[in-house]
């Protein structure tokens, strides 16, 4: 044992220097086993992990280069794990646990769409009738439907109707995308539709100002463009993607260019660019300015400002500020006089990320963003180590340059977009190869024109160029998308393989010498896995409203309609291209009616859909697993789901084998599944 943990000490020595970026590391994984468990972990826990983790760090300045890096890797990790339940326990907010219709009223504070395509508004300052204010959630989400135009929705105006909320949903199955969790730290506490039109109560006035403008500046850019590409330019200028269709934002996401939709760190990495270019530029013109001022920190820092204004106009959502924090970052850095681009620079910014919002770790934005940028950084370090791009003709660097950053983000992001999407892009490198260097030649250098010249009015020759490159990529990306075998369908993977993907990725980019090949084992490993990773047999909706088992030829679906959304999140998990109604096709006996059976390793499941089959249903079989969409009174000698079970457990997944079944439940005894003691 002392001879390992001397040889240990004698490799962490070697990487002296280079240990800053596994900091943020180490700290993501402490806020991971925050999340891991299915249990809320005590407050006293959360102190005790604090306390620990602050004397770990107090306690390793007094110990060697050698022992250190682990006695601080440790203390960030329980500093972590306190974080993010503090975090947790910080936004807690009141959330709607029973079925709401009525009036609601609020004030508008976003404007959006649905997956649905109908425009949805997300209120604070909450009403509801006969509901305590105390327990009045927060914020709500209201899908509009039904005959609407009587008003334009705008932030800041109170508004009302009469419509339906509920409780977030939760995961659509055991260890997927928990909406209620996601919910939980947006504080929003119920989600729901409305078909009634929308009431205005109040103007607009005072707060929001900024969320104005915004709406403001989105409704100039969509006159001055027409149709799709107005409403492409507005969501990049402004975050606004309401005005978006489904179409466009499907044939971008199927061509592997929905990250030039997002506001993220293309986008303010191009304008920070922009504007510190054009303004060093400026600053070299002049004799006196070029010979005695700092144009090079002036420059950065007005490129600083400017990217906060593209924060404060995009919205501020989660994306941009982590965009944000990585351009300031390394404007910083050049103003005090350090490298902007390094791994240490990129570690600074996913640890100020990670300290202001813990549970960004969990998103595929976070995990894509800094996964492009860490293999961005370690890859042109590299070619810059070993001169090969100094090698290289003059006119052919930008090419090679826009290639391999291309090649290296779409690798290093493309196994966390087939995680959590189950999307493969075949040729979504040729659609960013044509597509990026039009956004960055032309779409934002045009926005930022068209920006500073609309006070003036001379916006129209900066928006006629940025139709050009919209227009373009717009056509890329129908095009791709289009193609026979463009897209890839992946089965989801097991817990371990995005966790193995991570360490793998990491342990070849952050570390130094021949050690970092050591990587390459995790990344095996995890690729082995993920094709082994074995679906659940039978999937239950939370609601009992639907019923997934697997079949010989692929999941066969209990209901060809309803509950549409579960149905399309169980079939892309299962790497399967199939609509609801051909899933349902595979039900023995072809589309199922209101009593659905299936037998599964001579286990029987029977799901009943409304309350005449609830109530006519009488038979119950020792091997038989009931699923009802309604309250069943109580069935000796039979496994049953109804409502009023699933409400505590969340859906639910059965793996069948020789030893019995194995079932997996989804909600646990989190800050975020637990309602509240007494109801309304």
């Amino acid at each position: 044992m002392r001879q390992i943990l001397s040889g240990l000490e004698g490799v962490l020595i070697g990487q002296r220097g280079h240990l800053f970026p596994w900091v943020p590391v180490a700290l993501g994984i402490g806020i991971g086993l925050y999340f891991l468990p299915g249990f809320e972990p005590a407050v006293e826990m959360l102190s005790l992990a604090a306390l620990a983790g602050v004397g770990l760090l107090v306690l390793s300045r007094r110990l060697g280069v050698g022992h250190a890096p682990l006695v601080v890797a440790m203390g960030l990790m329980a500093c972590g794990f306190a974080l993010a339940g503090a975090r947790a326990h910080m936004v807690a907010a009141p959330q709607l646990w029973f079925r709401y219709y009525g009036p609601i009223e609020g004030r508008v504070v976003a404007i959006d769409r649905s997956a649905s395509d109908a425009l949805r508004l997300t209120l604070d300052r909450v009403m509801l009738a006969r509901m305590d204010p105390a327990r009045t959630p927060y914020r709500v989400r209201v899908s509009l439907h039904g005959e609407q135009g009587f008003l334009e929705p705008r932030p800041g105006m109170r508004v009302m109707m009469t419509g339906h909320l509920s409780a977030p949903g939760g995961a659509a199955e055991p260890g997927g995308f928990d909406f209620r969790r996601h919910a939980w730290f947006l504080k929003l506490g119920a989600v729901g539709y409305t078909r009634t039109p929308v009431l205005l109560l109040e103007p607009a006035t005072g707060g929001q100002w900024i969320s104005r403008a915004r709406m403001v500046l989105s409704a100039r850019v969509q006159a001055a463009l027409p149709d799709e590409t107005g409403a492409f330019a507005a969501a990049l200028m402004t975050g606004d993607r309401s005005a978006m269709s489904q179409q466009s934002i499907e044939a971008l996401r199927h061509s592997n260019l929905a990250h030039l939709l997002a506001i993220s760190g293309l986008h303010m990495g191009l304008l920070a660019g922009f504007v510190f270019g054009s303004a060093r530029i400026a600053f070299l013109l002049p004799p006196r300015a070029r010979h005695h001022w700092p144009g090079k920190k002036i420059a950065a820092g007005i490129a600083l400002v400017a990217s906060a204004g593209y924060l404060a106009l995009s919205g501020g959502n989660v994306a941009t500020e982590r965009a944000f924090i990585m351009v300031a970052v390394m404007l910083l850095a050049v103003i005090f006089d350090r490298r902007a681009l390094s791994l240490r620079a990129v570690a600074l910014a996913a640890m100020i990320v990670l300290l202001l919002r813990p549970e960004a770790l969990l998103g595929p934005g976070f995990q894509m963003s800094f996964a492009a940028t860490v293999a961005l950084v370690a890859v042109f370090a590299v070619l810059r180590d070993r001169g090969t791009e100094r090698g290289a003709p003059g006119w052919a660097r930008p090419v090679l340059t826009l290639v391999v950053s291309s090649a290296t983000a779409s690798m290093a992001t493309a196994p966390i977009a087939m995680a959590h999407f189950n999307l493969l892009s075949h040729y979504g490198l040729v659609a960013n190869l044509v597509a990026v260097p039009v956004m960055g030649v032309l779409v934002m250098p045009m926005a930022v024109v068209a920006a500073l010249l609309m006070p003036l009015g001379l916006e129209a020759l900066a928006m006629w160029v940025m139709r050009l490159g919209l227009d373009w990529i717009l056509l890329v990306a129908r095009t791709v998308s289009g193609w026979e075998g463009s897209l890839g369908h992946i089965v989801a993977p097991g817990p371990a393989v995005l966790p193995l993907l991570a360490l793998g990725g990491l342990t070849l980019s952050l570390w130094r010498g021949r050690g970092r090949w050591l990587g390459v084992l995790p990344l095996a490993i995890a690729t082995t896995l993920w094709p082994l990773s074995q679906r659940p047999d039978l999937l239950i909706a939370d609601t009992g409203a639907l019923v997934g088992a697997m079949t010989d030829d692929g999941r066969a679906l209990s209901r060809p309609r309803g509950a549409g959304f579960l149905a399309g999140i169980w079939l892309e998990n299962d790497g399967a291209a199939r609509t609801q109604e051909q899933a349902a096709a595979l039900w023995p006996g072809g589309a199922p009616g209101n009593v659905a059976r299936i037998e599964l390793a001579g286990l029987r499941i029977t799901h009943l859909q409304g309350k005449r089959a609830a109530s006519a249903y009488t038979g119950c079989e020792v091997r038989e697993i009931v699923v009802s969409s309604v309250d069943l009174p109580d069935l000796p000698g039979c496994e049953v789901y109804d409502p009023k079970r699933l409400r505590t457990t969340g859906t639910i997944a059965v793996w069948l084998g020789s030893a019995g079944p194995r079932i997996v439940t989804s909600r646990g005894a989190r800050l975020w599944h637990a309602p509240p003691r007494r109801r309304q």
